[in-house]
């Protein structure tokens, strides 16, 4: 009985998802068609059986639906947003809690019905644009002001009432959504753009309906038809605008693959990506994406991690490197042992991470938040003072009831209440492919604010790990190579950090390296063994000085080195000097800090020695040495009381006092580390420019939302005294339609200049 019902076929609507019945039919909520259920999808999670089961016997109770609704986001990351207000992203349909319009997906769809509601939403203004496009020409034909402007004359028994037919279709088809959208925001006690509109329409209808029945005047049904057809025309234009700011995000959900090849005791079988698990192994062919994180355990090639990290070169794995889901790739064919589950992924933490940056509100986007709910308020005051100060001087009602109109629509905060959030859309997902994943909005925006950026040492200015910096022989006949070669023979089973560096540089030079006996450890000092028929040591300076050998003058030519000395049968042969190299990007990021004033400090528990060397070479403003964790808090402390704006990166571990304690904390490091809590701002990359490229980009965002908070408010400043008719007796009057051209307009450049926002 259970493998039968676990076999019965499920349809589910592709707009509401919760809803899932096991018969096919309409839906009880928007009436589309249900869609099968993919039946193979569901054999590769017994989970996923456990919640379908519940949602059938018990689907009247709100947590199974909420169960399969949240299977179906952390599985096909499924999230919703409002077309209007973009920063709006929950699990699952619902309305706008601004707003009230429908959510709808922001990612591809999971059901085979393939149906992209956020198009569907450009779609349906599309639509309804055309239909009053069309009516809106008889309409306009039937009316008598527009008869007298052509000079022209068409009149038949009823004509009043076609006209007034034609407009009524207008008014309910193409302000639907304005009407549904008034609704919605009173019922969540918010007034905005949708009441402004739904009002304006809804008075100017009105007065025309009472004109054909009886009353003295002229009727407004075709400015009506032309405001309700520019308002759908900008609305169109605009929903394109915000699923383009919105992009970014939907192409970093669609990096994950559908399909993975999973390899069960050499047999290769073809399963879905949400169905893997950890210790899986799957075989990622040439040219595919990486469909898990996890490990090499065979293979080797290059992967393109560009719209995962920033990275812009393809970076070489081989056998024990880690692997990102969602990565290229490239002509090799590799083996990876999955690390852990989709929801848990890298690619699913970022997204999650550029979701909630979308949501939170800075301080930038309140500000705007209560400019609109005041511009509403304005709004209305402004229009029915308008509507007064005519009517009570002597003007007519209808020429009173334009002016009323025209102002309320020249003062839809619409624009006011997109600058941010396009901005916001934009600049997150646009940072997170780029490798810049934003926690903390306000963080992000206050970067303009850093007059001071304290560095951690190693791992952010230095690569983080031991490498050859120099090998030097002191024995005639003795060639470098050699010396390499007796050096990682001693060390190659060696996990020290300096036998680390001394094996990667001979897997450089592709050295052979030779058998080792008699290998034994020198306590303290190094290690010795029999190679080739030599005793070979690698010891410390303190163990020659030990011995009373002399050191070779000017060894060490830079603090920062650590140098081994290599004996061949107790003379000294050589030496190899390893450091923490600088990464080469480093002067180029302190400079660049420089020029845009911003001192630059390192803060190390590293010997002063060290420290001093790196930030002269950097030429940063100053360092601190041998600091530990707690200490480091201290001197940010210090820092602030000074009156410095300070930012701090560090990886998030040991540094994560310091981090929650200034004011801006930057977590640098892998992918692993992007969970840091205590910092405000992630760089994936441990690359110094990318603190750079965060600065710029920050102070970029700001400015884009600065300009846009001036163009959607300024243009009040003009356009509401025209509306009002304050230069009437100069001729100068914008009708309805005008003022909804102009409301349009600064929507779009709003949506416009958003979109332009780019890293550079």
């Amino acid at each position: 009985m259970e493998n039968n019902h676990h076999n019965q076929q499920l349809y589910t609507c592709p707009m509401h998802p919760e809803i899932v019945k096991n018969e096919p039919g309409s839906c009880p909520r928007c009436g589309m068609n249900l869609i099968p259920v993919d039946a193979k999808e569901k054999e590769h999670s017994q989970l996923r059986h456990q919640h379908i089961d519940n949602i059938i016997e018990a689907s009247s109770h709100k947590e199974h639906v909420e169960s399969v609704v949240d299977l179906r986001n952390t599985q096909g990351f499924q999230k919703y947003t409002c077309p209007m207000h973009p920063q709006i992203i929950q699990d699952g349909p619902g309305k706008c809690p601004l707003c009230g319009m429908s959510l709808v997906p922001i990612a591809k769809s999971t059901s085979h019905g393939g149906h992209e509601a956020h198009s569907s939403g450009i779609t349906d203004f599309k639509k309804r644009f055309y239909v009053v496009l069309v009516l809106t020409v008889p309409i306009m034909l039937l009316s008598e002001m527009i008869q007298h402007w052509l000079n022209i004359h068409i009149s038949f028994q009823g004509s009043s009432y076609v006209l007034l037919i034609l407009s009524s279709i207008v008014f309910f088809y193409g302000g639907w959504p304005f009407l549904k959208g008034l609704v919605g925001e009173m019922r969540a006690k918010n007034p905005g753009m949708m009441t402004l509109v739904a009002f304006a329409i809804s008075v100017a209808y009105i007065y025309s309906v009472a004109i054909v029945l009886g009353l003295n005047g002229m009727d407004f049904f075709w400015e009506l038809a032309t405001l309700i057809l520019i308002m759908l025309l900008g609305h169109w234009i605009e929903m394109k605008s915000v699923a383009g700011a919105s992009r970014e995000l939907e192409l970093l959900v669609q990096l994950m693959p559908d399909d993975a090849h999973l390899i069960n005791d050499d047999i290769i079988t073809e399963v879905k990506t949400d169905s893997l698990k950890e210790n899986d192994v799957i075989l990622i062919k040439p040219g595919e994406k990486v469909a898990a994180d996890g490990l090499i355990v065979d293979g080797e090639s290059y992967l393109n991690e560009s719209m995962l990290t920033g990275e812009s070169k393809p970076v070489e794995k081989s056998k024990g490197d880690k692997v990102i889901a969602g990565a290229i790739n490239g002509n090799g064919a590799i083996k990876v042992s999955v690390s852990h589950g989709v929801k848990d992924s890298y690619l699913s933490q970022v997204i999650k991470l550029v979701q909630n940056a979308q949501k939170t509100k800075s301080k930038t986007q309140l500000i705007a938040d209560r400019a609109a709910r005041w511009l509403t308020l304005i709004a209305i005051v402004a229009g029915i003072t308008t509507f007064l100060v005519w009517y009570l001087s002597g003007k007519d009602l209808a020429f009173s009831v334009e002016r009323m109109v025209t102002v309320i629509v020249i003062c839809c905060p619409h624009a006011l209440g997109l600058a941010v959030p396009l901005v916001v859309a934009k600049s997150t997902a646009l940072s997170a492919k780029h490798g810049l994943l934003i926690k903390n909005r306000t963080a992000f925006e206050n970067a303009r604010k850093i007059t001071m950026l304290v560095f951690d040492k190693t791992g952010t200015l230095t690569v983080g790990k031991f490498e050859v910096a120099k090998i030097v022989s002191l024995t005639e006949g003795l060639s470098e190579n050699e010396l390499l070669k007796y050096a990682a023979a001693l060390e190659q089973n060696s996990e020290h950090p300096i036998a680390t560096g001394i094996m990667q540089k001979a897997k450089i030079l592709a050295i052979q390296i030779p058998v080792v006996s008699s290998f034994k450890a020198i306590t303290g000092k190094g290690v010795e063994a029999t190679i080739e028929g030599y005793d070979i040591k690698i010891v410390s300076p303190g163990y020659l000085k030990e011995l009373n050998v002399e050191l070779p003058e000017d060894y060490m030519t830079d603090a920062s080195e650590t140098v081994v000395f290599v004996l061949i049968n107790n003379q000294l042969a050589g030496y190899i000097a390893l450091s923490d190299t600088i990464r080469p990007e480093s002067a180029g990021a302190i400079r660049a800090l420089g020029i845009d004033n911003i001192k630059s400090v390192l803060l190390t528990g590293d010997n002063k020695r060290v420290a001093e060397t790196v930030a002269r070479k950097l030429g940063m403003d100053f360092f601190f040495a041998e600091v530990l964790p707690h200490q480091k808090l201290e001197k940010i402390k210090e820092m602030q009381e000074e009156g410095e704006f300070v930012a701090m990166t560090g990886d998030g571990i040991n540094d994560a006092p310091a981090l929650a304690q200034a004011n801006i904390g930057i977590a640098v490091g892998s992918g692993s580390d992007i969970a840091a809590e205590t910092a405000g701002i992630i760089l994936v990359n441990s690359n110094p420019q990318d603190i750079v490229s965060f600065i710029q980009f920050g102070k970029a965002t700001y400015r884009k939302m600065i300009q846009n908070l001036i163009w959607a408010t300024g243009y009040n400043v003009v356009a509401l005294p025209l509306a009002a008719g304050v230069l009437y007796k100069m001729g100068i009057l914008l009708s309805p339609a005008a003022g909804a051209v102009l409301m349009s307009v600064s929507t779009v450049v709003v949506a416009i200049n958003a979109s332009l926002l780019k890293i550079k």
